[in-house]
């Protein structure tokens, strides 16, 4: 199906299920309402085929062009029917299973995580390794069983809520670095497993520590080659800075919008609203460029950390222009919408944190695109 039959199509689908689609709480829900919201959403959306379209049909898929994902997720997001952030995690996540999981094993799990039957976490951050993947720790132990993992993970969001994992560990020689990674793809329920949700300044606990403690994962299991599970990270980062971005930048769009109906315009500075505006568009401009590459079959490289840089920028951007003319909202707000408000605003603090900090992505652009040398 072609982009704009498709688009055209969708919104009258969703017109119609408007009610059903609808959320059951008002302004910030609970992470648990969250989670609820998204899975009735994602069973209801790929039941009527929708989210099936821009997947390979070998996973349950129905083919055609990766921007039917993008605007699916585009158009939810402006609806607000989902949260952007924990509605994007396939778009991290499945690439990964249908590049290097066996053909069974991505057929048998892909359609479980795009209908919303499961959730997937991603098993990449340690303590003390912050944004150096290079450095994890967490180690695999071939046995004659199967792999014996043991270890720590940490800011792993909604682990406690995942079926399974992608899970980076070490199986070679620390010393070799990227070299001796593998990848493997875990039962969260498996025997020594044990997840502890964390509390974030916005008061959700949407990331969690996961300890490994001697956890059997059979080789079958394994995700690409064994010690080549540094290319399957480079392979699932540009992903996590394109359409997920892109859903991201339709949430920022939405809040600018609904700020600007709400405040008396007189209480908003015109050149700091004419800032955001510019800011939040060189993000769509540059994203829609990205989303063209990627739906073309181009691969994606280090350019994505100039999507990661712009859209944190507009993020903050945006959430400042927030706390300037809802003030009393963000800080003392006590009903529904004020909470949204201030949980948004201070999530919005992060932004330049998660996913890969803005100085990695700044000396990325710097070293990768402008052949600037070394930053020693």
């Amino acid at each position: 199906m072609e982009i704009d039959a498709f688009r055209a199509a969708l919104d009258e689908w969703l017109d119609e299920h408007e009610a059903a689609l609808a959320p059951s709480h008002a302004g910030l829900g609970t992470l648990d309402e969250e989670m609820a919201q998204l899975a009735k959403v994602r069973r209801l959306v790929y039941d009527a085929g929708w989210s099936r379209y821009g997947w390979p049909e070998r996973v349950g898929g129905l083919g055609g062009s990766g921007l039917l994902r993008a605007y699916l997720g585009e158009v939810l997001t402006a609806r607000d029917l989902i949260e952007a952030g924990i509605y994007s995690m396939p778009e991290v996540l499945a690439p990964t299973m249908i590049d290097f999981a066996s053909e069974a094993l991505a057929a048998e799990m892909v359609p479980k995580l795009l209908r919303g039957d499961e959730v997937w976490c991603q098993g990449f951050s340690e303590p003390g390794t912050g944004s150096n993947l290079a450095a994890l720790s967490c180690r695999a132990v071939a046995t004659d069983e199967g792999w014996r993992v043991s270890g720590q993970k940490v800011w792993t969001s909604l682990a406690q809520y995942s079926a399974r994992c992608v899970l980076l560990t070490r199986t070679g020689d620390a010393d070799s670095a990227h070299r001796g990674i593998t990848a493997l793809f875990v039962d969260m329920d498996s025997a020594g497993i044990s997840v502890r949700p964390l509390e974030t300044m916005h008061g959700l606990e949407e990331f969690s520590e996961v300890f490994f403690d001697d956890v059997l994962v059979p080789f079958d299991r394994t995700l690409g080659e064994r010690d080549r599970g540094w290319s399957i990270a480079m392979d699932l980062l540009p992903y996590e800075r394109s359409t997920s971005l892109w859903h991201r930048g339709a949430f920022l769009h939405r809040r600018f919008g609904q700020l600007l109906s709400t405040v008396d315009p007189e209480a908003l500075d015109p050149r700091r609203v004419g800032e955001v505006a510019q800011l939040l568009y060189a993000f769509r401009a540059r994203s829609r460029a990205t989303q063209r590459r990627l739906a073309m079959g181009e691969t994606l490289g280090s350019e994505t950390s100039i999507d990661k840089l712009l859209v944190s920028t507009a993020e903050q951007a945006v959430f400042d222009l927030v706390a300037e003319g809802l003030a009393s909202a963000v800080t003392i707000g006590d009903d529904a919408q004020s909470r949204r408000w201030r949980a948004e605003f201070l999530y919005s603090r992060a932004s330049t944190i998660y996913g890969g900090t803005i100085e990695i992505q700044r000396n990325i652009v710097a070293r990768r695109l402008l052949e600037l040398g070394s930053d020693r």
